[in-house]
């Protein structure tokens, strides 16, 4: 097994990766605490003989929960919104706007 350096290119790329993934886990933790939280408020405000099962009860959790979604596609999916060419194209951009005078 080869030693890995930090300053390679590849741990660069996994250390970013790791790093979504975390931060996709932490939104998700948020997500379903706050949601279950909400809920639980909810349920307990009915009043007799109504139901929970209505729109304005999940419309919080159903419209955060495409967040997540995307949010998971983010991290688990390589390239999915703003991939490594745009980041590229951006770093070589930047760095020719600075080479000018």
């Amino acid at each position: 097994m080869e030693p890995i350096s930090k300053d390679d290119i590849r741990y660069k790329e996994a250390e970013k990766q790791v790093k979504r993934i975390k931060q996709f886990y932490v939104f998700l933790f948020i997500y379903l605490a706050v949601n279950i939280f909400i809920l639980i408020l909810n349920y307990r405000e009915l009043k007799p003989g109504e139901t929970i099962w209505h729109l304005k009860y999940f419309s919080l959790p159903l419209f955060w929960g495409i967040a997540v979604v995307i949010q998971a596609m983010r991290a688990f999916i390589p390239g999915f919104m703003l991939g490594n060419k745009w980041e590229d194209r951006k770093i070589r951009e930047l760095m020719e706007k600075e080479k000018q005078p």
